[in-house]
């Protein structure tokens, strides 16, 4: 279970703990987000604006870590300081909290400093008990609204503070419907609300032994503690480590003025965005529904209508709230996620808050509020997350097979992309299916909730048959990136069988089915996913003036190029992913793996040869065949690279990774003993089982391979050396500039450093002085080994650049093997044993002080020491952030990352310079 693990200090003074807002005054402000949550901060910004706001207060995030330091207790001075803010409240309302004639109620929610959409928990119209709410059907004049009123308190009661299944509620709702023969709960009657809450009471003392509390204040301290203790739900511990989100900032409480959007057809709630959050456009974006409570939007239990139409019904309050929106976006400069209620003709905004977004959608709202002016390039840059550009990357739908594809059902387009899985109907099933049977699913339910988050994280894509554009799915969809339809009421779900028919057929689980999330449509079957526009327009297949998207795209990065200090290279192997890393902004390559270009059908038998000869002249002869190949490819290269820089390491596995399995071939060969004894098959096998058996290791990653191979079988380090130099020489002779680093791989001692480093400037001085031709090569070595980076003072008297190999780095300093750590990482994660998977996220207080420390020492041998990281932490961007701030040359990932790269080193700049700042 998460903890938090700081107690923060208040930004007013020591004591103060509770943050009125009311009455055209707010204690707070809108940058106070760290104290007050991002809900908080935005309801006083509002107040002190002038905006309709409910009048209320916020109990800081300050409580909330001494909550949890307290044993599950507010301070008696946050809870003195709770009722007085009620008591103001009371003044300005002219009603009192618990009145039984006119009662007060207030809703109370979290707010913590970064959006966390249905992650917590939330409680409506508390301060009803079974008298107060005759006095409110009487005051109202209106029975039906107030029972309703009360039994979604009760439920909601029930579930957020006593931790009561909702589904026995929602049964018996279900059940009063039945029974009176209609679909909607508008159509149930205020006896049968009476009867409903008589019977939820019920459910309540079954399920607890104790009634439901009557008393108001009773109802407010348990709801305001149960809201702090939702910050360590498991959905919302799950939310942050999927987000990133650290667990020591908390949630603040909001303790609001009730208004009603369920009094009636002049009476409305709705949710929206000041611009569409799923593509970007500039359009008043949301959905509202009329007589009807916020949850009921949020929830998806019911189809509500696009905020545009509200026009037509409550035209005074909707021209009310374009209004207010427009200034409130023009306010914080930044597109707005708000959430409003319209009681009886009269419009209250209840929230505002920096929309989430998807990628293509942060890109394109960042870059359009320039070119409005409302912002600056830097601020764009800042605005957009790197890691949410792989969206624009994805797959799209092959458009020809697209065509071919008959939809079999229509929702709305709640969240864009294409995806193809099989069909599963529970998040745990997502997860079953996505981990131990290897397969992409799609999730299908009637509508999402936080507690499918799990299942929500490892879909290809997600299929609800209810709900809207701002449902939970949808929401949640946008944000990690994951096509999403909604709505789709055609689809007729079966759980127990786990079924949906649709369009006359029936879906099992584990079928094969398609959604567009850009479209909403539905396939029943597997549709064949290309490349995305932006991919097709940097290879070439589409011109980049036919896409807009690549030009807010391309924009945003120029700009970013122009804020970074951090070079940005690419590990690329081919002269196809060379061309292409470049197209996405590369500046060189960091690291071209040799090994991987003896795989092909065409070498591995060569390279094989030289691994079963006895002795090193029978080596040099398959080595001489393999030599013209190797200096192919490397022309190839330096042709795509145009002169940029191109780290090229030397052979690094263990020899075995290019042989056939040892336990393969004695299976074979016992095989044809049985079948075939005389066949000469069998000593041609056996003769590679002895050779395979000689190279056998115990731990083959810590064994004969990096440089220990090229030091005792120097052959293959020559042969390497010298296709690398032909091929540049044959390359600067046509006018192709060629730029050569050379990278030694896992040394760990000077010596080891001193011989390589001699191997190789001998040969490269040999092959310049024979062709006459000045090839600008350079030397260094790979730091992976934890010896070197502790001796990286020796290392650099020979190493004229260091690059670090952080994925060996990682493993041995920690001593986790890549292969076999999944076992035990989603353990330690769950448990909080690890933070981060390290081979993910780079881990900055060990593997990070010895890259350091190795930063420091070989800089105080070798001043212009180039520095870079080439392992997967390369396009990360908290790893890139570390790079910056540690003052390394270049980081190097992999193409389809560059993007992410370029855009995450200009935010590591602009954010490192104290005086930035972004609204």
């Amino acid at each position: 279970m998460e903890v938090l693990m700081a107690t923060k200090t208040a930004s007013k003074k020591a004591e103060e703990f509770v943050y009125f807002f009311g009455g055209g005054k707010a204690d707070g402000h809108g940058k106070m987000k760290d104290l007050l949550g991002g809900k908080g901060a935005g309801l006083a910004e509002m107040t002190n604006a002038g905006v309709p706001v409910p009048p209320g207060f916020t109990i800081t995030t300050d409580v909330c870590a001494l909550f949890y330091t307290n044993n599950n207790n507010v301070p008696k001075a946050a809870d003195d300081q709770m009722v007085a803010a009620m008591m103001n409240i009371e003044k300005l309302q002219g009603k009192k909290f618990g009145d039984k004639n006119d009662p007060l109620l207030v809703s109370v929610r979290s707010g913590a400093k970064f959006s966390m959409p249905g992650m917590m928990d939330t409680v409506l119209n508390l301060g009803l008990n079974d008298e107060s709410v005759q006095g409110l059907a009487s005051k109202t004049g209106n029975e039906w609204f107030a029972y309703d009123a009360y039994r979604r308190f009760i439920q909601m009661f029930g579930k957020v503070v006593l931790d009561i299944d909702s589904e026995l509620f929602e049964h018996e709702i279900k059940k009063q419907k039945k029974k009176r023969k209609v679909k909607t709960d508008v159509n149930l009657t205020s006896e049968d609300w009476k009867e409903l809450c008589e019977t939820y009471k019920g459910i309540i003392k079954k399920q607890t032994g104790k009634p439901f509390p009557q008393d108001p204040w009773t109802q407010l301290r348990m709801s305001r503690d149960a809201v702090f203790g939702s910050w360590n739900n498991p959905r919302a511990v799950t939310y942050r480590k999927l987000n990133d989100i650290s667990a020591d900032l908390g949630t603040a409480v909001n303790v609001q003025t009730m208004v009603f959007g369920n009094m009636g057809d002049t009476s409305a709630t709705g949710v929206g965005f000041t611009r569409n959050p799923a593509t970007g456009e500039k359009e008043f974006y949301g959905e509202y529904m009329i007589n009807a409570q916020g949850e009921d939007v949020v929830a998806g239990i019911r189809t509500p209508s696009p905020i545009n139409e509200m026009d037509k019904d409550l035209p005074k309050a909707y021209k009310e709230l374009r209004k207010i929106t427009a200034m409130l976006e023009k306010h914080y400069k930044d597109v707005q996620d708000f959430e409003f209620t319209v009681q009886e003709g009269k419009l209250y905004m209840l929230q505002t808050r920096d929309g989430k977004r998807t990628g293509p959608a942060a890109v394109k709202i960042a870059v359009d509020m320039v070119r409005e002016k409302l912002i600056t390039q830097a601020q764009a840059v800042v605005r957009v997350e790197p890691s949410s550009l792989d969206q624009l990357l994805h797959p799209i739908f092959d458009p020809k097979e697209r065509l071919k594809a008959k939809a079999a059902a229509k929702g709305l387009p709640a969240s864009p992309g294409a995806a193809t899985g099989v069909v599963v109907f529970s998040a745990d099933d997502a997860v079953e299916w996505a981990n131990k049977k290897n397969k992409k699913v799609i999730l299908v339910r009637h509508e999402t909730s936080p507690d499918d988050i799990h299942g929500m994280h490892v879909a290809e894509g997600i299929v609800t048959s209810t709900g809207g554009m701002t449902s939970h799915a949808a929401v949640v969809g946008r944000q990690m990136g994951t096509p999403c339809i909604a709505g789709v009421g055609d689809v007729r779900i079966n759980y127990n069988a786990k079924t949906f028919t649709v369009d006359g057929n029936t879906v099992k689980e584990g079928d094969m089915i398609s959604i567009d999330g850009s479209t909403g449509e539905l396939f029943l079957s597997a549709i064949p996913t290309m490349s995305s526009e932006i991919v097709q327009v940097v290879s070439g297949r589409m011109k980049a003036a036919q896409s807009q998207k690549f030009k807010d795209f391309s924009d945003l990065l120029s700009w970013a190029d122009k804020f970074r200090t951090l070079g940005i290279r690419t590990n690329a192997d081919t002269p196809g992913d060379s061309a292409m890393a470049i197209a996405m902004g590369a500046e060189g390559i960091g690291l071209c793996r040799t090994e991987h270009m003896f795989f092909a059908s065409d070498r591995i038998k060569i390279m094989q040869q030289m691994i079963l000869a006895v002795d090193e002249k029978s080596r040099r002869v398959a080595l001489q065949k393999l030599l013209p190949m190797q200096k192919k490819d490397f022309i190839g290269i330096f042709k795509a690279m145009s002169g940029k820089p191109v780290t090229i390491r030397l052979l690094d596995p263990p020899l075995h990774e290019f042989l056939p399995k040892r336990e393969d071939l004695m299976v074979e060969i016992a095989q044809l003993e049985i079948q075939k004894p005389d066949s000469t098959k069998i000593k041609k096998l056996s003769k590679v089982l002895a050779r395979i058996n000689d190279l056998h290791e115990f731990n083959p990653m810590l064994g004969m391979r990096g440089c220990r191979l090229g030091l005792t079988m120097p052959e293959i380090s020559e042969m390497q050396i010298t296709a690398i130099m032909e091929a540049a020489v044959e390359c600067i002779r046509k006018k192709i500039k060629a730029q050569p680093e050379i990278m030694i791989p896992l040394t760990g001692m000077k010596s080891e450093m001193k011989a390589a480093y001699e191997q190789v400037d001998r040969i490269c001085k040999e092959i310049i002085k024979k062709s006459k031709v000045k090839v600008p090569y350079s030397i260094g070595t790979m730091i992976e080994v934890p010896r070197a980076a502790a001796t990286a003072d020796e290392m650099a008297e020979y190493a004229q650049f260091f690059s670090f190999g952080t994925n060996d780095l990682t493993q041995m300093t920690f001593g986790y093997s890549r292969d076999d750590a999944g076992r035990f990482i989603s353990h330690y994660l769950e448990t909080g044993i690890l933070d981060k998977d390290p081979f993910q996220t780079l881990d900055q207080v060990g593997v990070g002080r010895l890259i350091q420390s190795a930063v420091k020492l070989g800089r105080e041998t070798r001043k212009d020491l180039k520095v870079g990281i080439c392992g997967e932490h390369g396009g990360d961007p908290a790893s890139i952030d570390f790079c910056h701030n540690n003052g390394f040359n270049y980081v190097s990932c992999s193409p389809f990352r560059v993007p992410i790269a370029r855009l995450a080193a200009a935010r590591a700049a602009l954010l490192k310079d104290a005086g930035f700042i972004d609204k």
